[in-house]
């Protein structure tokens, strides 16, 4: 179905999911990969992290977004999809853009998990010390 018809694109991250966003016009349905967005995220907030972007520019009926998005968890995946939707939406015209920004959905979130780091249990955390 839309294979043909022209879109914007963005690539979104956070912690270590990464989603790819197609923006068309269309009807405002949500797709997140090939699952409706009420089957794929079971939490009201998830939802409403996702449709952000398009309620701050008051465009919610104007795009069907269509997204692949793999890694992490459901927060994680939530939060690069809202990304990749802003950077999508910035392609739509320059209006967009200082309202994303001043939102906040333009930065990228850089906190990831650190690795575990070789004589300890965890990043950090120390075997505990034992006198005897």
């Amino acid at each position: 179905m839309y294979e043909t018809k022209p879109y914007f694109y963005g690539t979104g991250r956070r912690k270590n999911s990464v989603a790819r966003v197609r923006v068309y016009t269309g009807t405002g349905k949500i797709t997140i990969n090939d699952r409706d967005i009420d089957n794929y995220f079971g939490l009201e907030t998830l939802k409403l992290i996702v449709r952000s972007p398009l309620v701050a520019l008051g465009v919610e009926g104007k795009y069907d977004v269509v997204v692949r998005v793999s890694g992490g968890g459901v927060s994680g995946q939530a939060g690069a999809i809202r990304h990749g939707l802003s950077r999508a939406l910035l392609q739509s015209g320059d209006e967009a853009r200082p309202v994303l920004k001043q939102a906040g959905y333009l930065t990228r979130d850089p906190r990831m998990k650190e690795r575990k780091k070789y004589g300890l249990k965890a990043a950090r955390r120390a075997p505990q010390f034992s006198k005897r």
